[in-house]
């Protein structure tokens, strides 16, 4: 939203670009965007008919008629059809979505679509227009630009299904493919150097994230939802992580990714880990601080119940890295680094796609380089029985 210039008169104030005058009118406040542009020439045409506004509701004259004369593109008019920025606010605001979910389609929208879209009717928005907007915008990425489109296009699929709009514009668009993030595992020794390495540290409160990070190195877990564990998910006797929880936008929701709950079998080291832990939880509580009492497995060093954040782990991922001269890579990658090493070691693809909440065919269209990747070169093998069926050059001569 435009910030409000100092010379605006009272009730007008600037909408995506455009002007927009409140008043209230039938005991409720009311707010109406005008097609007028942020110049003194707008902002003059604005005051004059919000002046002729107010003295229509002082003078009892203002009815729905005459507010749909004034107003023809108004949501408050029965049957006004309204601009793309009001719609697709009304639209956001009426969903029951995840925070970031929530936030992907605000900066989508205040980035790409309304700068171009919001004072125009919705019923206009053409095919044609989308593609110069497209043209128009330098676009970072392929991925980028795909969630702009059909982010756009979900929201105008929701004007098709209100009868506002006959058909969807965006549904024609050509969407960029997705260009898959190069997967780039640790090896085994890389993993337990980096383990080794972090339950070395001086100071003891750290010692934790020793402990979170061999526990997501071995269980596959993603980086939100190991933060999220708390010990009411975890079954030692059973040798279960119940993953039903996430964090995300510095709170803990009670999902994951997928929307699935999923139990994930605990090997030795992902126990080793959560033992750990459990020592670490007595330990902090004949401390001093503000946190004593621990409901979650890998509370951070400072006084905090769980890490808001997974950015948060890079202050103590990367100078270890460093440290050991290992190639930097994002600690996503431990996720990585447990799928392949189970389909390295023989695993079967649908235990561990069950694992890391994948569908199998996920797993083996991210993973295909490493299934069965040690057994190559006995498949290859099975190929000598070729010169056996095929004479030699001496033989033909």
């Amino acid at each position: 939203m435009a910030g409000k210039p100092l010379d605006l008169p009272p009730g007008i104030d600037v909408h995506y670009g455009s002007l927009r005058i409140r008043f209230t009118w039938e005991g409720s406040r009311r707010s109406e965007t005008l097609p007028y542009p942020a110049t003194q020439k707008g902002i003059k045409a604005a005051s004059q008919l919000r002046d002729k506004v107010n003295s229509l509701i002082k003078l009892g004259l203002l009815d729905h008629d005459k507010y749909a004369e004034l107003f023809p593109s108004s949501t408050a008019v029965a049957g006004g059809t309204p601009m793309f920025g009001e719609y697709a606010q009304l639209w956001l605001d009426s969903r029951e979505i995840t925070a970031g979910t929530r936030l992907n389609y605000k900066s989508a929208l205040n980035l790409y679509w309304m700068p171009h879209l919001a004072m125009v009717r919705i019923d206009l928005i053409t095919t044609t227009l989308l593609r110069r907007i497209i043209a128009a915008i330098s676009w970072s990425s392929p991925n980028v630009k795909r969630n702009a489109i059909t982010r756009l296009s979900t929201i105008l699929e929701g004007a098709v299904r209100e009868g506002l709009i006959p058909k969807n514009p965006a549904a024609i668009l050509d969407l960029p493919k997705r260009s898959k993030k190069e997967i780039d595992p640790f090896t085994l020794d890389e993993a337990n150097a980096i383990i080794a390495r972090l339950y070395q540290h001086k100071h003891w409160p750290s010692l934790i994230y020793a402990a979170f990070f061999e526990f997501v190195f071995f269980s596959g877990l993603r980086l939100s939802e190991a933060l999220a564990v708390r010990w009411d998910a975890v079954d030692l006797e059973k040798k279960t992580v119940h993953v039903k929880r996430t964090v995300a936008q510095g709170l803990v929701e009670e999902r994951t990714k997928t929307g699935k709950d999923r139990f994930v079998l605990l090997n030795d080291r992902a126990l080793h880990a959560i033992e750990y832990a459990k020592q670490y939880a007595e330990r902090r509580k004949d401390r001093k601080g503000k946190v004593t009492e621990m409901p979650y497995v890998f509370p951070p060093s400072k006084s905090s119940e769980y890490v808001k954040q997974t950015s948060d782990l890079h202050k103590q991922w990367v100078p270890v890295l460093n440290e050991l001269g290992i190639r930097r890579r994002p600690p996503y990658n431990c996720r990585h680094t447990y799928a392949t090493i189970c389909l390295m070691s023989g695993l079967n693809p649908a235990f561990i796609a069950q694992q890391l909440g994948h569908s199998v065919q996920m797993l083996l269209s991210t993973y295909a380089r490493w299934i069965n990747s040690s057994n190559d070169w006995q498949e290859l093998q099975k190929l000598q029985i070729g010169p056996k069926l095929v004479r030699s050059c001496e033989e033909t001569t």
